[in-house]
């Protein structure tokens, strides 16, 4: 537990990034959050540094992730597929099977030291889900859960349809996160048809210009998805630099 809480998170706006650039720079600030927690222990509290937070805004390129838990087989294409979709392939350290991620696509990436919010990994899923069930409600797109599957979904109660809208997979040590959600803005679905979504073959993939037959302007998402994970979790926000 932190002696000294900041409830500061840095809102960074890193545009259009390779995902390999994007992974290195959460790995930066990772290893720097558990580096200063750990420096904090020996010492008396006046002398220790408070942990920082951030959550990361991007787009990222095609490109297919494979977690910890996935499977290989869940990825449809070969290598000479992978090329001729332009799509790159990681296998990487998050929770989770294979997704997608590529352009009209906004991926969060909150590294947030949850000593400074509260210790509870399923409270912090469920905080990043209603994040994004909060913001498709502003577009009038009743979005929710469904039991035993992670993200958000659409038609989530009748289930006549099913389809996921927001995948999500983090990462947590000594309570710092990274990694996180997708959700879905002006995708181009077709990508989910080459691999099989988090190892679910039977239900779709939709993305929320499909949904309100229209592109949907991506800045104003992340202005409302900023603002809900503000006032879910309580943060002091520092603007986007």
């Amino acid at each position: 537990m932190n002696e000294i809480i900041n409830k500061k998170v840095e809102f960074r706006d890193l545009g259009q990034l390779d995902y390999q650039e994007a992974w290195d720079y959460q790995e930066k600030l990772f290893a720097e959050t558990v580096a200063l927690k750990i420096s904090n222990r020996p010492l008396v509290l006046a002398e220790q540094s408070p942990s920082k937070n951030y959550v990361l805004f991007v787009e990222h390129p095609h490109v297919y992730t494979l977690g910890k838990s996935g499977k290989e087989e869940n990825l449809l294409l070969d290598e000479n597929g992978l090329k001729d979709h332009n799509a790159q392939y990681y296998k990487i350290n998050r929770g989770g099977d294979i997704t997608y991620h590529g352009p009209g696509q906004l991926v969060g990436y909150p590294i947030l030291d949850l000593d400074n919010f509260f210790t509870d990994i399923h409270k912090y899923l469920r905080f990043l889900e209603e994040a994004i069930i909060l913001t498709l409600a502003d577009y009038g797109v009743p979005a929710g859960r469904i039991e035993g599957l992670t993200g958000v979904w659409i038609d989530h109660l009748e289930q006549k349809n099913p389809r996921k809208i927001c995948a999500m997979g983090v990462k947590s040590s000594r309570w710092v996160t990274m990694h996180g959600f997708a959700l879905n803005v002006n995708s181009d679905v077709s990508y989910f048809g080459h691999i099989i979504p988090c190892g679910i073959d039977d239900k779709a993939v939709t993305s929320l210009h499909l949904e309100l037959g229209r592109t949907v302007e991506m800045q104003e998402v992340k202005v409302r998805v900023k603002q809900h994970l503000i006032d879910l979790f309580e943060m002091e926000s520092i603007e986007f630099i």
